[in-house]
């Protein structure tokens, strides 16, 4: 079974940490947000911290995520951002104090890794979803799913897509994240299990040959079989290659997995854009697929 830590409720403490790249400014707008959601926000000693291109050291900011970890005051932790990072400093971190008390772990891109290695290892659910650094270009009803995620109310997301769809009907774990990232753990001991899941992908700046990569990596080794169901969320900001691919990621992923006999559903709100709606990582979800209206329940 695999463990849901507690819901918030107001007058909760929450953490800000920021385990990967530093911040280029201030993130008051989103603190501002979570407060204003009943929430106290603390900060770590990371969030503003700079070493190059990192939030600070390897050091404090592993010591940094550690320390709310195991303070048993804080109810849930919120990356700042992502960027990279996260892989440096996994394999410093004690979960067992965590194990005992879970609690909630928010964010995405970069946080795949500890959101990946969290249902892996500790079998615990988490929430990717936006970061105080995209609160500020991020919609409402993003937001609003974040917060219903966090406080345990009911979310069902309907919208409809503009590629056409595999259609069918599937129920599982939701499992998924930053494709690089996951491709990038595989073999690891950070590296979730994707037999009868419903996984969800999103990538920003890669080019078409490198998804096409990536994903028949995934295909070779025998994880797109074992699926119960694919969601395919937003392949933004895409390199143009001298020599153009030909196929647009949401194409070339058709290809790969049209031969499987789940319900694949494309557009997607996640990833970097500013509709990214909360996912749980290792809930329990319903996946309606027809073939331009999608409809996903969080059980």
């Amino acid at each position: 079974m695999i463990k849901q830590p507690p819901y918030l409720k107001k007058g909760d403490k929450i953490a800000i940490v920021s385990p990967a790249k530093k911040l280029p400014g201030k993130i008051d707008e989103g603190i501002k947000i979570l407060e204003n959601w009943g929430l106290e926000v603390v900060l770590g000693s990371s969030v503003y911290a700079a070493d190059n291109q990192f939030a600070g050291s390897d050091e404090l900011r592993a010591g940094d995520l550690q320390q709310f970890l195991d303070d048993s005051e804080v109810k849930a932790i919120i990356a700042a951002r992502g960027g990279y990072g996260t892989i440096r400093i996994i394999d410093e971190l004690d979960f067992r104090n965590f194990s005992k008390h879970p609690k909630w772990i928010v964010g995405f891109s970069d946080i795949t890794v500890l959101l990946s290695h969290l249902l892996a290892q500790q079998n615990t659910m988490s929430i990717h979803a936006q970061m105080p650094y995209t609160f500020p270009d991020a919609t409402p009803e993003s937001l609003e799913s974040l917060r219903k995620a966090l406080f345990g109310e009911p979310i069902t997301y309907k919208y409809k897509s503009t590629q056409p769809n595999i259609t069918g009907h599937a129920e599982g774990i939701l499992i998924g994240g930053n494709l690089m990232l996951l491709v990038m753990l595989s073999g690891s001991v950070s590296e979730m299990e994707y037999t009868d899941k419903i996984l969800f992908l999103e990538d920003v700046g890669e080019q078409e040959y490198s998804i096409d990569r990536m994903m028949r990596m995934l295909k070779r080794s025998g994880k797109l079989a074992k699926l119960k169901g694919l969601i395919v969320g937003a392949f933004n900001e895409i390199e143009e290659e001298k020599i153009p691919f030909g196929k647009s990621p949401e194409a070339l992923i058709y290809e790969l997995v049209k031969e499987y006999d789940y319900p694949v559903c494309f557009n997607f709100p996640t990833g970097h854009i500013d509709d990214n709606k909360a996912l749980i990582v290792g809930k329990q979800v319903q996946l309606i697929v027809s073939e331009t209206q999608i409809k996903l329940k969080m059980q």
